[in-house]
């Protein structure tokens, strides 16, 4: 959970409500209970908090100690299809060291956000016998800490990244290839985002290309991929998506990993309609499902 201070050729938003676990946390509840475990200084709004619990998000696992709270600081240019970083503050969650209430032990599905892959492995080495684990990565953990970084993903089912952190994993230079290596190291499902050209979905053998969703206006990318995997991994969660199903009903696995992407590429397009979480705090199920229905007419063939 942060504080996010962004410029895009839209305009401008300085200190507003950011950070995966916010945006992740949004999307998923439009499908199941979320529980969160984060970090925040003294200086995060509590009615903030409040407001989650409403969303039936359950935030007894944020930690609220002294200091400040994560501030990231970015720009985008003219084509807005990369951050550029302008500052990055740390602050609290340089000293976090997760905690699972005891009620989250039992959690079904975990989703492991950007951080520490030490860390990670931290999350799951509290959670008992979890049916379905996903996670996400960036590459200041690809090239910081590798090594780290593979342990965890060798206990991971399903590994959400973008483009170019993918062919920085895998060090290989097509879509494909870098899937292949990737699944070698542990995950069997491997979601590429791949920003306006949408994503691209490697599970076992098969194969899913999905677009994205076209927007009159991009106000902000920021939390783009957060709230695209908030909308997948929570869309798993309630149909039951699980490691077993992976396993003995891959074709089944198959088909709902495809409507969970497509919920996930359509939720993502919600979100950089506004800064920061303007639009997903207000977002209704009715208008997610409405734009889902788009989506599949735009991409379907009679044959």
């Amino acid at each position: 959970m942060a504080f996010d201070s962004v410029r895009t050729p839209a305009g401008k938003a300085d200190q507003v409500l950011g950070g995966s676990v916010n945006y992740f946390s949004l999307a998923a509840s439009l499908f199941t209970r979320v529980r969160i475990v984060a970090v925040v200084g003294e200086d995060f709004p509590l009615a903030h908090l409040e407001e989650l619990g409403k969303r039936d998000i359950d935030t007894h696992g944020i930690q609220v100690v002294p200091g400040k709270t994560f501030h990231w600081a970015g720009e985008y240019d003219g084509a807005m299809n990369e951050a550029k970083t302008l500052s990055t503050s740390l602050n609290v969650l340089e000293h976090f060291d997760p905690k699972l209430p005891p009620s989250y032990i039992d959690s079904p599905v975990v989703f492991l956000a950007n951080i520490d892959p030490v860390l990670q492995e931290h999350v799951l080495n509290q959670v008992k016998n979890p049916e379905l684990i996903a996670c996400d990565t960036m590459n200041f953990w690809i090239t910081g800490k590798l090594e780290e970084l593979k342990k965890t993903l060798k206990r991971v089912d399903l590994l959400c990244i973008n483009e170019k952190e993918a062919y920085l994993l895998s060090d290989q230079k097509s879509l494909e290839s870098a899937a292949k290596k990737i699944q070698a190291m542990g995950p069997s499902t491997v979601v590429i985002k791949r920003g306006e050209y949408g994503s691209a979905v490697f599970s076992g053998n098969e194969v899913f290309l999905a677009p994205a969703y076209l927007v009159d206006e991009v106000v902000d990318p920021t939390g783009a991929g957060d709230s695209f995997a908030g909308a997948l991994v929570g869309y798993l969660a309630a149909n039951g998506g699980s490691r077993a199903m992976m396993k003995t009903a891959p074709q089944d696995w198959d088909q709902l990993l495809r409507r969970a992407v497509v919920y996930g590429t359509v939720m993502a397009s919600f979100t950089i309609e506004d800064f920061s979480i303007g639009r997903l705090k207000h977002l209704k199920k009715e208008e997610l499902t409405l734009r889902k229905e788009r989506l599949i007419k735009m991409i379907s063939v009679r044959q």
